[in-house]
């Protein structure tokens, strides 16, 4: 018998009642579910769902780290306000504006605007970045932490189209414990305000946090559903040296994947990454993600002499050369018999 609700009567080779399957997940059924010795039932339906809704096309999206400052002390970020040791930057709007515009040259239409929660940057800053890059005719999707409402609903009537801000966990806590500076109940409240104002959000979540459990994270799903997110990252814990959390294992790419492809189900439309901290820790896994419900990849085109000092999690990372790894990312996704947009 089938995991999934209302696929008892299914015939053989007919497509699982993935309807069923979104109306009656509970916690205790999805932890079962990432509890599955064999999950390829769920990827290969994970995988139908995503192409029957978003296609095979896989979105490519560039992404600015334009401030390492943080006002947080989240205990798993290399960005947090305690960590002394880190060489410290901000870019200016112009050069965030001319990236964006050599990001737009070389094919991206979406620019993802990244930075630690920094007071530096007002809401009229920002908005004076979103309405420049906005007359390329780029997306903009911003992911700068928890902000007032107002500057919120500013951002969006200056053009900026999405807003990601993960949840991390859906614990209380867990969430406490990691975060000093927060509460899991503000996080929420700040996602609900985004959606009312009419973004597209985005939040997500870590595998590999510790206490985490199998229903952590159906929890953190069943969160993501209910805040009916329109993208959702999900991506291994990758352990920082220089973090309360660094002797923390890594976390499980496989569970990672699972987790993936239950969002998928879950949220049908929804765009779905495939982290750079998956690619962390194995380039393979990260390719085989869109095989597993995820559609979108980010590329980085932070300048080279901030890159490696935007570093939540260490990374290999080489230096920037917008069009050429633009090229290179195309080749990697139709290598894998999707289409590049």
């Amino acid at each position: 018998m089938s995991k999934f609700a209302g696929r008892e009567h299914r015939k053989e080779g007919e497509p699982m009642a993935t309807g069923g399957f979104l109306e009656k997940q509970t916690v205790e059924k999805l932890a079962e579910l990432l509890r599955l010795e064999d999950f390829s039932e769920v990827y290969a339906e994970a995988d139908r769902v995503r192409r029957e809704n978003v296609g095979d096309r896989v979105q490519i999206r560039a992404i600015l780290e334009f401030s390492n400052h943080c006002r947080r002390q989240c205990r798993y970020c290399g960005l947090n306000r305690n960590n002394t040791g880190l060489e410290r930057y901000r870019i200016q709007p112009a050069q965030m504006v001319e990236t964006a515009r050599q990001a737009w040259e070389a094919g991206y239409r979406t620019i993802v605007l990244q930075s630690g929660e920094d007071g530096y940057y007002t809401a009229q800053m920002l908005g004076e970045v979103v309405k420049e890059i906005k007359k390329t005719g780029m997306a903009v999707t911003l992911s700068c932490g928890e902000l007032p409402v107002e500057d919120y609903a500013y951002l969006r009537a200056c053009g900026a189209d999405r807003y990601l801000l993960k949840h991390e966990t859906a614990d209380t806590q867990l969430y406490s414990s990691l975060h000093p500076c927060g509460t899991l109940e503000n996080r929420v409240s700040c996602l609900r305000e985004i959606k009312r104002l009419g973004y597209e959000t985005g939040s997500g979540f870590m595998i590999g946090l510790p206490g985490q459990t199998e229903e952590t994270i159906a929890r953190d799903l069943l969160l993501l559903q209910e805040l009916n997110c329109d993208m959702a990252g999900i991506g291994p814990f990758v352990p920082h040296p220089d973090t309360p959390l660094r002797d923390h294992p890594h976390g499980s790419t496989e569970l990672t994947k699972r987790a993936v492809a239950l969002a998928r189900l879950l949220l049908p439309k929804a765009n779905l990454p495939a982290t750079t901290s998956l690619g962390v820790l194995d380039q393979g896994e990260k390719n085989d993600i869109f095989s597993c419900g995820a559609n979108v990849i980010m590329r980085k085109v932070t300048p080279s002499s901030y890159k490696k000092l935007y570093e939540i999690y260490p990374a290999a990372l080489g230096e920037t050369d917008i069009c050429s790894e633009r090229k290179e990312l195309e080749a990697q996704i139709r290598a894998l018999g999707k289409i590049p947009y």
